[in-house]
């Protein structure tokens, strides 16, 4: 079975946006505490609803936290340092990464090939979220989908950090909210086609303030989200 490029609206029907995070993997929601230092009446509030009505249209410094300790022992202590903002999005004048950030990278193991990505917290190096291998990819590809499945990761859990890739192609594939792959697909690789279709999909429906910026090699090294195969 093989699919040219001009069959593929016959192969797949558009993909219900509700479906989007089901694929990626990140449907299932862990219980979140929100500290606000700063904002209308200061606390911890136990969902989003309520953190946001304390926060939204005020000035505000505020986190969510995996665990009600965590929360109380942040609420106790100064408010983490505000992220600076980059001065334009997909660059970056900085003379050091901004933090706190998502980095996201991919690899693959010929091209087409094995492709898989992930996205590490740039601060720390934790891996937060890791997909693949799937056969028969691109590394394009691969960038592309580690950038939107980490805008997609930061707006879930509302983090109001930078974003770091390190790739020409994946950042301009952003901006068209397209894929812009000649890839041909088979049904080995389809599985990426349907990954490809969400993310677009994902961008057409959702609004984000994340900073996507381009990691600078040349003065940082290598991303952190780096696999090190080079």
């Amino acid at each position: 079975m093989n699919y040219g490029t001009e069959s593929l609206s016959e192969v797949y029907t558009p993909i219900d946006v509700a479906k989007v995070l089901l694929f990626f993997n990140m449907t299932k929601k862990k219980a979140k505490y929100y500290v606000v230092w700063q904002g209308r009446t200061p606390g911890i509030y136990d969902t989003w609803e309520e953190c946001e009505a304390q926060v939204k249209g005020v000035a505000a410094r505020y986190r969510s936290y995996e665990t009600r300790a965590e929360a109380e022992q942040a609420f106790a202590q100064a408010p983490p340092a505000p992220v600076k903002k980059a001065p334009t999005p997909h660059t970056s004048s900085a003379t050091s990464p901004q933090l706190p950030a998502l980095a996201v990278d991919a690899a693959c193991s010929g091209n087409p090939g094995l492709m898989e990505f992930r996205g590490v917290i740039a601060d720390t190096g934790t891996e937060v979220f890791r997909r693949g291998p799937f056969p028969e990819g691109t590394n394009n590809i691969g960038e592309f989908l580690a950038i939107v499945l980490g805008l997609a990761y930061l707006k879930q859990h509302h983090l109001d950090w930078n974003l770091y890739s390190d790739s020409r192609t994946g950042l301009s594939w952003l901006r068209k909210k397209k894929a812009d792959t000649k890839l041909e697909w088979n049904n080995r690789n389809l599985p990426i086609l349907e990954m490809i279709r969400t993310a677009e999909a994902w961008l057409r429906d959702n609004t984000y303030e994340t900073r996507v910026l381009k990691w600078d090699t040349k003065q940082w090294g290598e991303i952190p989200a780096d696999f090190g195969r080079k």
